[in-house]
Order: structure tokens, then C-alpha cells, then sequence
């Protein structure tokens, strides 16, 4: 199979509603938080909501696109990006509820049922780490039928999103440690000031796997396009090295 000539199947299929479902819900808080006037800021506002809706909904649909092109088991495949979908099903599914509930929905253990709540999350986030390596593991083995400017897109991407998935524990780590310390605000201070770098690293995912692809139209020779990703790479690297100075 090609890069030319990848069939969309069932679990690909089932991510992509998905992930339209969930950024549309994130465009419906997006609606909500400027009609209702309140907040952006703080653990409470319906950003969090919206910001949720649109990051899982966006990287759910990145995802099934840019693992698409790896030859791998397809039951392995069913069963990592099964397990990717639904755990972003339960993640925006829950900081939505707590959000509506007008309650924090990350470090918070007032309640028996917050505590269960910030947990599964917290669960969810090691789910997503286990099943995103299990794709990176994928394309950094051998894998023919796909051209050395795609595969290095794949492999850059996916290194990159496990970066960005490293970073995301060490807000959640962070946060958890500030709060059962006793000072719950802190926590959403201290964890709040590395989302530019979880941010920035969440989507090279998409962007140089997207260039990959969209450079097959041209006529460039394989050479130079394997050249301009990896110029792409680098300075995408730096983008995230230098976000990481600035806000880390």
C-alpha cells in the first residue's frame, strides 16, 4: 500500500466522527463562553470546555490520519487508536461535565466523586502516552511503502507528540503534588505555565506530516522534499525548544 493509496478503515472511520463530534462540542462552548460573557481565565470558565473539545477532537482526527500511512498488525492498529478514541471520549466528556457542574475538573479532591474524577483523568493520560508509543514504535521500525519524506515526517511527528504527551504529565504531576499540598490555586497556576509547549509540541503531528503529504503534488524529486522536512524539523524542534525557554 502506498502513501497514494491508503483505504480509510473501520476504527479510522469511527475516529474521524468521533473527532468531529468532540471538536464541535469544543465550537459550542466557544459560542456558550462568549454569550454568557463570562471568564476566560481560571479553572471554572467554559474555556476549558471548549479548549478540550477542539484539542481531542483535532488530535483524534490527526491522529487516524498520520497512523493510517504506517504498515502495521491491524489488530494492533484496532486496538490502539480504539483505545485513543475512546479514552479522548471520557477526557472531554469529563472536564465538560465538571465544568458545567461549576466545579474544577484537574486537582480536585474536595469530593469523593472529584477525586474519582481527576483520577480517571489522570488514568486517561497514561492511556494516551501507552497508546501514542505503540504507534511510535510502529514507525520507527522498518516500514516500507512509504517515501523517506513521509516516514520522517511520521517518525518526527509522533517523537514530538510523545514530547508533548511527557510534558502534559509533568503539568498533571505538578499540579497533584501543589494540591494535596494544600494550595489548590497554585496547582492550576504552576501546571497552567507550561500549555504554550504542551501546545506548540501537540501538533507537529499534524504539520509536517501535512507538508509531507501535500509536497507530493509537486514535482520535486523525493530528495529535496526529504530536504525540506528535515529543514522543517529543525526548526520546528527549535519552535519548541524555544517555547520551552520562554514559558517553561
Amino acid at each position: 500500500m502506498t502513501t497514494l493509496q491508503v483505504r480509510v478503515r473501520p476504527v479510522e472511520r469511527v475516529a474521524y466522527r468521533v473527532g468531529a463530534i468532540l471538536f464541535l462540542s469544543g465550537l459550542v462552548h466557544l459560542v456558550v463562553l462568549v454569550a454568557s460573557g463570562t471568564t476566560w481565565e481560571g479553572p471554572l470558565s467554559y474555556r476549558k470546555a471548549m479548549t478540550f473539545g477542539l484539542s481531542f477532537g483535532l488530535t483524534l482526527a490527526t491522529l487516524a490520519w498520520a497512523t493510517s500511512f504506517l504498515r502495521m498488525n491491524e489488530r494492533t492498529r484496532t486496538t490502539l487508536l480504539g483505545a485513543f478514541t475512546v479514552v479522548s471520549v471520557v477526557e472531554v466528556a469529563l472536564v465538560t461535565m465538571q465544568v458545567w457542574r461549576g466545579v474544577p475538573s484537574h486537582f480536585n479532591f474536595e469530593t469523593g466523586f472529584d477525586t474519582l474524577v481527576s483520577m480517571t483523568l489522570a488514568l486517561g493520560g497514561a492511556v494516551i502516552i501507552v497508546t501514542v508509543a505503540g504507534f511510535t514504535a510502529a514507525a520507527l521500525r522498518s516500514t516500507s511503502g512509504l517515501s523517506p519524506s513521509m516516514l520522517l515526517a511520521l517518525r518526527f511527528g509522533l517523537v514530538v507528540l510523545i514530547g508533548a504527551l511527557a510534558v502534559g504529565a509533568i503539568m498533571i504531576a505538578d499540579g497533584v503534588r501543589v494540591s494535596r499540598g494544600g494550595d489548590p490555586q497554585l496547582a492550576y497556576t504552576t501546571a497552567g505555565a507550561l500549555k504554550p509547549v504542551h501546545f506548540v509540541a501537540m501538533h507537529a503531528i499534524l504539520v509536517v506530516p501535512a507538508l509531507a503529504w501535500l509536497m507530493r503534488f509537486t514535482t520535486w524529486p523525493e530528495r529535496r522534499r526529504t530536504r525540506v522536512i528535515q529543514a522543517t524539523a529543525v526548526l520546528y524542534a527549535i519552535a519548541v525548544a524555544g517555547t520551552w525557554v520562554v514559558f517553561g
